[in-house]
């Protein structure tokens, strides 16, 4: 990694990433269909914010830590390498264990001991300097995916996308302002996490607009909290309590509610050979009859030969107005019809008017009552 090299008067750092509400309870088990009770997915960014705003400090996983996370999962301990021998019998391998075994070799830094290697970084784009600063907080990734575990069984795949986020929170820390590194890193970890979740919590993404990662995360909990007011959660109170529309909470509701259906999954399970039906089969087809469709082409084909046969009988400005205005992809204005011949709009609207009448009449000759066209542009 290379950063621009800061001179070392320029002392305005950035600012961390926008604190929001973020609640991950670890001890409250999660509904099985609905998602985690946590804040929206917090988006990183590198903008200023207010100057009283104060973070919460967030600290690493220590050793006791990491230990009652392993107890908790279930982890074996990784056996030392020096006393592997080889064996031909198959062996259980554990890579959340060996991945903790790898964690607890980078040690915790002093708080000066990070700021040195902060400055390193970021005024002299020192790779090894930034990889100390990423394994030194690898703890805090494994302590922060634990949180959301509930949400998502493999622990594996929520550390890899929290470490991805570590990197950008290394690559965008300053070490000017004053905060630490795991407090400025954890938003960026918990982003990342969230964003993880979000897109593999179904087979069919659910979260495709702000509005619906904003629902999927918090609709459960606004819920929760409605009930606990004692007021009926309606999704007209959910609706104004989100900044959604109701809409959004009904179908947001729906989807969390029920499992992803496949379409060709059989409509019964009796298995009789004789009804292979499947919903795809019951899907109602909203595009128009065939019929419909060839009787519509062949109207339009008429009229299109009738107008030809029109617009030949033309000349002269009603010609212009035809050819520009009634039957162009994009007509003019009237303006630009009346600055063309150095009259008024008005005139030129006259003279519309004039010829939109005998085309009125032209094509009620032609085709009766089988045509009801309103010409005529402002």
């Amino acid at each position: 990694m290379s950063q621009p090299k800061r001179s070392s008067s320029e002392k305005s750092p950035r600012k961390a990433p926008a604190v929001v509400d973020v609640e991950a309870p670890a001890d409250k088990a999660l509904p099985v269909k609905a998602p985690p009770p946590v804040a929206a997915e917090p988006e990183p960014q590198d903008e200023d914010e207010d100057e009283d705003e104060v973070l919460s400090e967030t600290e690493p996983a220590t050793d006791a830590e990491l230990d009652l996370i392993e107890a908790e999962i279930g982890v074996r301990p990784a056996e030392p390498q020096a006393q592997a021998a080889p064996v031909t019998a198959l062996v259980r391998r554990d890579p959340m264990g060996q991945y903790m075994a790898e964690v607890r070799r980078h040690p915790l830094l002093t708080r000066e001991e990070e700021h040195a290697l902060a400055v390193r970084w970021v005024e002299g784009g020192d790779a090894e300097a930034a990889k100390q600063l990423v394994t030194s907080n690898l703890r805090l990734v494994v302590k922060i995916a634990h949180e959301y575990k509930r949400a998502y069984q493999n622990l594996l795949d929520l550390v890899q996308e929290g470490n991805v986020g570590l990197i950008q929170a290394v690559k965008k820390f300053d070490p000017y302002r004053g905060v630490k590194l795991s407090t400025y890193s954890g938003w960026w970890i918990r982003a990342y996490i969230l964003k993880f979740i979000l897109n593999n919590w179904r087979l069919v993404k659910i979260g495709t607009t702000q509005n619906q990662r904003k629902l999927f995360f918090n609709l459960r909990k606004q819920v929760d909290r409605l009930k606990q007011a004692g007021v009926d959660p309606t999704p007209e109170r959910i609706a104004a309590a989100l900044d959604v529309s109701e809409a959004e909470v009904i179908e947001m509701d729906r989807r969390l509610s029920a499992p992803d259906m496949s379409l060709d999954a059989p409509l019964t399970s009796g298995g009789d050979e004789d009804d292979g039906r499947t919903r795809m089969d019951i899907i109602e087809d909203s595009s128009d009859d065939p019929e419909v469709e060839v009787e519509s082409t062949e109207f339009k084909d008429i009229l299109h030969a009738k107008l030809r046969r029109f617009g030949a009988t033309l000349s002269g400005r009603e010609l212009e107005i035809f050819r520009d205005r009634i039957v162009a992809d994009e007509p003019i204005t009237l303006q630009e019809l009346g600055d063309r011949w150095g009259v008024s709009r008005e005139r030129a609207r006259q003279l519309e008017k004039r010829m939109v009448l005998r085309l009125r009449e032209f094509l009620q000759a032609e085709l009766g009552d089988a045509v009801q066209i309103a010409l005529g542009h402002e």
